[in-house]
């Protein structure tokens, strides 16, 4: 180890992945702006939050929490050019003010811990 390799530790950190309680939260969150499915989720959290990742395990667990809960639900839809259909999610109507509140809990966790806040170490030091 070098000072220099701790200096871009901090300029580059790995990703943090994202536990299930927060998995929960951001789905809900991505939900509300309409249908989605697994696939989708996993590289969304990648695009829009670039410090965050979604393991598929850890998703597919929140979403099998969610739709015990009955906060979501899915179906499936053939998408055309696609061989198999896919697992589409949604919001149940009864539990849009639930996912509402869950979803400002992502929101504020993602603000809050925005990479761009952190500071930033020359690398020379």
């Amino acid at each position: 180890m070098t000072l220099k390799e701790i200096y871009q530790f901090f300029q580059t950190q790995p990703p943090f992945y994202l536990n299930q309680e927060l998995s929960a939260c951001y789905v809900l969150s991505v939900l509300l702006q309409g249908d989605s499915y697994g696939t989708e989720l996993v590289e969304r959290v990648e695009r829009e939050y670039p410090p965050y990742r979604l393991s598929d395990t850890v998703l597919y667990k929140a979403l099998k929490f969610l739709e015990q809960e009955a906060v979501i639900a899915g179906y499936w839809k053939k998408t055309e050019g696609r061989g198999r259909p896919r697992r589409m999610y949604y919001i149940c109507p009864d539990m849009q003010e639930k996912a509402v509140s869950l979803a400002r809990l992502w929101q504020e966790y993602s603000s809050n811990t925005d990479a761009k806040k952190i500071a930033t170490v020359p690398a020379n030091g």
